[in-house]
């Protein structure tokens, strides 16, 4: 079977290691349809840097280029036109890998034609002692994107385009007679107006200042700009709607369905068989629920929490059965794939399955026949996992709950409590096991920051009335536990029978990071207590950024070689500032210190749950990693029936509690399973090289694990730019407004202030200063001027004032009014 690391082992074992597209045909003996998927298999690998295309036809292992310090990775590119090179892991050979440290740093001058977001060849001219290296573009392997959304104008000489990201070019020169789409697409909505239809409704110069979408056909020179053509007029920048649709298209969301994946879905029967019924567990008598948002119209999750007679609980997480609709290679799991994630806006959703799905047939609606896949646990007063079983089954939701009611319900709120009367001891025990679930995480070092996020309310017009953050009750915190567990139980499952899967991992925090955030707690009388370790002389990429042109030496770190820290250290400081003036400032450092989470087929372990198992598997209707897990899971049941082992039985899995507080191992009640989970940095001593089975082949679920990564980023990319984008639109009407605020963040740039009353964030510029010259200071991240003496730290008050907003990017700019006086530092 043709697969990508037979493709590799093949070119590897050439003697230069690269082959030309012929010379595979031949070897591997491939014919018809099978010379097709060599080609996707090629240009999949050149994607994911584990190949280069040295030219045409040929192409060669990453890691063999790096012998000749050619590297392959992907281009961040700053406003300022210099660039970052991130290293594609494959690309690097042990000798670069022991010699670099961070990104490749590119001059403006070689940056050439590639653009932002590029995967390109590097070439490293020099590495300096301390593993900053520099570089220069040779070429572009791969083009992140076509289309660049901005903002048309009409120029004497050409029009051009200005994009909305400015990170990707200047501008985008658009020729005469490429300013209009040449298909019209009639929309119903006001705000989009696509095509021929832009023309009819207005004149040629109505274009200036226009959102439009531009495909490039002309890629950037080092003497010319990228040249392109209007492919889609949206709309002007402050029409309603046009907002979402720039983010959709900045960030290049997939946001409609092909017509096979409609038809597809469309054709899905919404009656469940007799057959499929018979086949499994049966838990429509029971009162099982959902509980979500007041707006959700995906109910993926189902809960249900009683007590048994030997005084521990038993509960029951449901989860929609997608994977039952959804199958492999199907239209409809391709474009699952191709999005990753659904996308929410504050306004809409960008799902990652059509509504005919993730609103009906897969939604566990009240009152409704649904499938699902099931995850029974039997948990005791300390919460540990006693037992458990995991099974297809079918439900029937006798309650569309809030987060809202539940809460009001558990406070006592008399109606509710009457209108619920049936579920009410039903959420009381909820409530119950949550807690000590919470404590048991607690106990085994898990991190909990609880930091607010801002919700955006409108009026009945659709527009918005207010900003505020977001109130998490015990409602949220305990549906949160009981995914959390089940999350667990089914990633523990899995590893313990030795399946390939994909995990969701977090690997421990970065030094570098790790040091910066203690130089900062420090200045608070703060510290995670990490101690002193043999040290290593760094450069920040922030110093290197800074001294790029100006003649200066980048500022030397000393940081540890390697760190011994743990999720405890962060938990207890967590504690520790609790309720403090300085807990929302150190709080955000912390999250920033740590790496993003990410899905991986190497379990790693969780770091800031402090768990050593951990996936995705109750949010299917919109993460694709997630549908993943219920096919491995759905293959392992289906293949355990068929063998005739007892899936019904409540003790047929039984697994030993893993409390991270506890050195020994207690041995399992069943031999099935591997011994307690040792602590999330160790591996298992039962691990071995490879999986048992692997009902999806490895390198799939690597290439899944790392689309469906990257895809999470952009969502959340985009998600917080249109809420930045809000919020920028919600300050308009309130420039030269003054209003109390807390320096957030403090840079050589000048300083982040977040307004009290409306939770909106925005930058105070150091060159707006007039009254002295004021300087920046690394050690202790504060703006001091020379002659007054004047201090701007993190986590100083003061009144500002809405100066302006960028009318492009949308960035919001304060002015200092005055200073509100700031409680001094304790030292401990």
């Amino acid at each position: 079977m043709l697969s990508d690391s037979v493709i590799l082992k093949k070119i590897e074992r050439q003697p230069h290691q690269n082959a030309t597209y012929k010379q595979l045909v031949r070897e591997l003996g491939l014919h018809g349809d099978e010379r097709r998927q060599l080609r996707e298999h090629l240009d999949g690998l050149v994607r994911n840097g584990k190949l280069l295309a040295i030219d045409s036809g040929r192409f060669g292992i990453a890691k063999a280029a790096a012998g000749k310090n050619l590297v392959a990775g992907q281009l961040s590119l700053h406003r300022d036109g210099f660039g970052f090179v991130a290293p594609d892991p494959d690309a690097l050979d042990h000798r670069l890998k022991a010699q670099l440290s961070g990104d490749i740093f590119i001059p403006p001058p070689f940056i050439g034609p590639a653009m932002h977001g590029d995967r390109v060849l590097v070439e490293i001219s020099r590495i300096a002692p301390d593993g900053r290296a520099e570089g220069r573009i040779q070429r572009t392997i791969h083009r992140a994107n076509r289309t660049v959304v901005g903002i048309f104008h009409h120029a004497r000489n050409h029009n051009y385009v200005v994009p909305i990201d400015q990170k990707v070019a200047s501008e985008i020169i658009i020729p005469r007679g490429m300013e209009v789409p040449e298909q019209a697409e009639p929309k119903k909505a006001k705000h989009r107006v696509i095509g021929r239809e832009a023309a009819s409704r207005a004149g040629w110069n109505d274009l200036e200042n226009v959102v439009v979408d531009v495909e490039i056909t002309d890629w950037p020179t080092a003497t010319q700009s990228a040249r392109g053509r209007v492919i889609e007029v949206i709309g002007y920048q402050d029409d309603f709607g046009v907002d979402v649709e720039i983010m959709i298209r900045k960030f290049h969301l997939p946001h409609q369905f092909p017509p096979e994946v409609i038809a597809e879905a469309q054709a899905i029967e919404p009656v469940i068989t007799k057959p499929e019924l018979r086949r499994r567990r049966d838990f429509r008598s029971l009162p099982i629920v959902t509980i979500d948002g007041e707006t959700a119209r995906d109910f993926d999750d189902a809960v249900l929490v009683t007590q048994l007679e030997n005084g521990n609980y038993e509960l029951q997480v449901h989860i929609a059965d997608v994977a039952h609709y959804v199958t492999p290679g199907s239209a409809l799991d391709r474009e699952a794939r191709l999005r990753g994630t659904s996308v929410y806006f504050p306004d809409r959703a960008v799902p990652m399955l059509p509504l005919e799905l993730s609103t009906d047939i897969c939604s566990l609606r009240p009152k409704e026949d649904r499938l699902v896949l099931s995850c029974l646990m039997e948990i005791d007063h300390r919460g540990e996992l006693i037992g458990y079983e995991l099974s297809e089954g079918v439900i029937r939701s006798a309650e569309r709950m809030t987060y809202t009611d539940v809460n009001a319900v558990l406070e006592g709120n008399v109606g509710l409590r009457q209108r619920y009367e049936s579920l009410a001891a039903g959420f009381e025990r909820m409530r119950d096991l949550a807690v000590i679930l919470t404590q048991k995480r607690q106990r085994r070092g898990s991190i909990d920051f609880d930091l607010p996020e801002p919700v955006i309310e409108f009026d009945e017009f659709g527009l918005m009335k207010s900003i505020s953050r977001s109130e998490r009750n015990i409602a949220h915190r305990l549906i949160e536990e009981f995914m959390l567990a089940a999350n667990e139980c089914v990633a523990q499952d899995l590893e313990n029978r030795r399946i390939a899967s994909i995990y969701r991992v977090h690997e421990k925090p970065d030094a570098k990071r790790v040091y910066d955030f203690e130089t900062i707690a420090a200045t608070f009388g703060y510290s995670l207590g990490v101690g002193a370790l043999p040290i290593q002389r760094i450069q920040m990429k922030s110093d290197r950024r800074s001294s790029y042109g100006t003649g200066k030496r980048a500022r030397e770190l000393e940081i540890p070689k390697e760190l011994h820290i743990t999720p405890r250290m962060y938990q207890k400081l967590t504690q520790k500032i609790a309720g403090k003036p300085e807990e929302r400032i150190l709080s955000y450092l912390m999250l920033r210190s740590l790496r993003q989470a990410r899905y991986s087929e190497d379990n790693v372990g969780h770091f800031a749950l402090a768990a050593p198992s951990y996936t995705h598997f109750t949010s299917p209707i919109r993460r694709y990693p997630d549908l993943i897990v219920h096919r491995i899971l759905k293959n392992v049941l289906q293949d355990q029936a068929a063998s005739g082992h007892d899936t019904d039985s409540f003790e047929a899995r039984i697994v030993s509690g893993h409390d991270f507080s506890r050195a020994e191992k207690r041995r399992p009640k069943s031999p099935a399973l591997a011994p307690e989970a040792s602590p999330w940095s160790k591996r298992r001593e039962h691990a071995a090289p490879e999986p048992l089975s692997e009902p999806i082949p490895l390198d799939e679920l690597h290439d899944i694990a790392e689309s469906s990564s990257q895809f999470e980023r952009r969502a959340d990319e985009a998600e917080r730019g249109l809420m930045e984008w809000k919020k920028a639109k919600f300050m308009q009407d309130r420039i030269g407004e003054d209003f109390d605020g807390l320096i957030v963040s403090v840079t050589k740039f000048g300083f982040f202030v977040e307004l009290t009353e409306l939770f909106v964030e925005g930058l105070v510029p150091l060159a707006t200063f007039i009254d002295d010259r004021y300087v920046y200071h690394e050690n202790t991240r504060e703006i001091i001027g020379q002659r007054s003496r004047r201090t701007y730290r993190m986590g100083q008050r003061l009144r500002v004032l809405v100066d302006r907003i960028d009318p492009v990017e949308k960035k919001i700019q304060f002015a200092v009014l005055e200073e509100k006086p700031t409680r001094s530092r304790r030292r401990r």
